[in-house]
């Protein structure tokens, strides 16, 4: 129970900050998600968080980034990392390639994780072809733990390809209790993703 309270003030400290203020997103038809022609149909009403991973990144989480968090990356061109660089000399990112099939959607997450984030441990623990809107992706799960705090987190991911950008969208929640609690809103909300 110690863990859950730390994440319980964490979450409380960040989402007081400026720096990750929001707006509403009401259930609905959305469009335009992380500056791209991704869009999704929210049934329930979710934040939307001003700080921003990159150009075509979009979070968005229930209770608070550090409890729960849909991250959007919409339409990753080739050549361009899915996060804006922190230190693109000493600790480039992964770039998305031209010859990059579904199966290294979760591998370049997790490289860059590693690299960006910190993640000290990550596994990815099962993937599966998935029709994502009519297109030909992958859906798979991982877990990881960031250097900077002690918290086992779960991921579920959908990611696609469509003219030559890359797609991906991924749930993320601490593993005790918040995902299980929320994984379902998730899932329906990739079911209703379109491009």
């Amino acid at each position: 129970m110690h863990k859950l309270s730390l994440i319980v003030a964490a979450s409380l400290a960040l989402t007081g900050s400026p720096a990750f203020a929001n707006s509403l997103v009401a259930p609905g038809p959305r469009e335009k998600i992380a500056r791209s022609s991704l869009g999704a149909v929210p049934q329930n009403e979710w934040n939307k968080l001003t700080a921003r991973g990159g150009r075509n990144v979009e979070v968005w989480t229930l209770d608070g980034d550090a409890l729960n968090k849909v991250t959007f990356y919409g339409g990753i061109e080739v050549g361009k990392p899915l996060l804006r660089e922190a230190d693109k000399k000493d600790a480039p990112l992964p770039r998305v390639t031209p010859n990059m099939l579904i199966t290294d959607i979760p591998a370049i997450l997790e490289s860059t994780y590693r690299v960006q984030l910190g993640v000290s441990q990550m596994s990815i623990d099962t993937q599966e072809p998935a029709l994502i809107a009519g297109h030909k992706g992958i859906r798979f799960t991982y877990r990881f733990v960031r250097q900077d705090e002690e918290v086992a987190r779960k991921g579920e991911a959908v990611g696609a390809f469509v003219g030559n950008r890359l797609y991906l969208v991924a749930y993320e929640a601490p593993a005790i209790h918040f995902f299980d609690k929320d994984v379902d809103k998730f899932r329906q909300l990739a079911a209703s993703l379109k491009f």
